[in-house]
């Protein structure tokens, strides 16, 4: 059975260990800071055999030259030149098999436009998303247009709903409050900002989320919704899916 832990790194990045039953050997998924990861390896005894990277941003990457050099892993990312000591380099619609599990690359850019995430199909499906989608909300748009974030995210929401959503921000709370002043009334929302408050105060991770959670109560999953719409239509959105997004992502940047 494969596991995933998080190794928490700066403030608030998660780097996702992921262990196949007893084995020692396991990957990490954007090692942006390699001194967590080598604590973790050192104090019991495990063997990094696989990086898997999402995008080129530091907080993603800032560990792999040391990682790299100190295990020799076999280090997969997406086909951005600028990433250094990949091996493979892989893009949509392509296949890797890691900890006995085939991943599925999903080309998901706006947050960067090199941004790839991987997807396991299985029991349960697993999806690891870097800066795309956050529980409770999505990433800024550094490179991407809107187009591109919308079009993301309606790929990563059409995923089955057991889907686990392995985000690499602990930026949870934050988005539900913004998600309060997008859509006043959904108890769902309040009921898992409830949990995850309580989580946060016991230093608990609020993730992973699901798929079928965030499309209940993540507003950037939610943007059809008519009460969103409306609410997006007080900052000036015209009444389409695609600018009820930009609306809601600009609102969010100066929220």
């Amino acid at each position: 059975m494969l596991s995933v832990t998080p190794i928490p790194a700066f403030s608030d990045n998660y780097i996702w260990l992921l262990r196949q039953d007893t084995s020692s050997d396991v990957t990490v998924v954007d090692p942006g800071d390699a001194a967590p990861v080598i604590e973790l390896l050192e104090r019991e005894g495990l063997n990094l055999t696989t990086i898997l990277i999402t995008h080129h941003h530091h907080d993603h990457t800032g560990g792999l030259a040391e990682l790299a050099k100190r295990y020799a892993p076999h280090v997969i990312g997406p086909a951005n030149p600028d990433i250094q000591a990949l091996d493979e380099r892989l893009g949509d619609g392509d296949e890797c098999r890691v900890m006995g599990r085939r991943f599925e690359v999903m080309a998901v850019p706006g947050h960067t436009l090199d941004h790839i995430a991987f997807f396991a199909a299985g029991t349960p499906p697993l999806l690891f998303c870097g800066d795309t989608l956050f529980s409770g909300g999505c990433g800024r748009l550094f490179e991407g247009a809107p187009e591109q974030m919308h079009d993301a995210l309606t790929r990563l929401s059409a995923l089955p709903d057991d889907t686990l959503v392995f985000a690499a921000h602990e930026y949870t709370l934050a988005n539900l409050h913004f998600a309060q002043a997008v859509e006043p009334d959904n108890p769902a929302r309040d009921r898992y900002l409830s949990e995850c408050q309580q989580a946060r105060d016991l230093s608990r991770p609020t993730l992973p989320s699901n798929i079928a959670r965030e499309r209940q109560i993540n507003p950037f999953l939610r943007v059809s919704v008519e009460a969103v719409r409306a609410r997006a239509a007080t900052q000036g959105a015209a009444d389409t899916p695609l600018n009820t997004f930009a609306t809601l992502r600009s609102w969010k940047d100066r929220f």
